[in-house]
């Protein structure tokens, strides 16, 4: 979006470029505010807590991951001092560490301490104390949410910040959900 910005102000529309400044700020406003609410939720600490990352692209059937929210919300957790495990079908483990560094918020031996990358779903949601939801990924809906629950910490929470799992469901089995946009 920085290139459209970019480019209207190049072509002086002046408002344009003011337009999509905005949905900029807006967007960086939503992801604070989603790192913001794992916080608040889980007792205003995550620090030593697991939270398991499902997806890390931007969307659903690609590894693209520029201005992924993914990058954002971790950094600010980890900032917090949580333990973030990552599982993404499609991104590989050392572009999502060249995304964390890339933002140069600490150094890189401390990413790597406080995240880790998986291949499993349900390796990742082991022993977690939230479960945040940060790609559209059908096949997400599709996993053993029982099984999950079954093994993480409790209360175990899940945020749904792509509106994609059934909260009825969740809720029957335990989890306390969140959806960005809901109550």
């Amino acid at each position: 979006m920085l290139n459209l910005v970019y480019i209207a102000k190049s072509l002086g529309l002046t408002k344009v470029a003011d337009y999509w400044e905005q949905v900029i700020i807006m967007n960086d406003h939503q992801k604070n505010r989603f790192a913001s609410k794992i916080v608040s939720t889980l007792f205003n600490t995550v620090s030593g807590k697991k939270i398991a990352f499902l997806g890390w692209a931007f969307k659903k059937d690609t590894n693209d991951t520029r201005e992924s929210a993914a990058i954002y919300v971790a950094d600010q957790l980890i900032d917090e001092q949580a333990k973030v495990c990552v599982f993404d079908p499609k991104v590989k483990t050392q572009k999502i560490y060249e995304d964390l560094n890339y933002l140069d918020s600490r150094k890189e031996e401390l990413n790597q301490e406080h995240l880790q990358v998986v291949s499993d779903p349900y390796e990742a949601c082991k022993d977690a104390h939230a479960i945040a939801i940060l790609t559209e990924w059908d096949e997400f809906k599709d996993y053993d949410w029982q099984r999950i629950y079954d093994q993480m910490k409790k209360p175990a929470f899940v945020f749904d910040g792509r509106r994609l799992l059934d909260r009825a469901q969740l809720e029957n089995i335990g989890f306390k959900t969140y959806k960005i946009g809901h109550v």
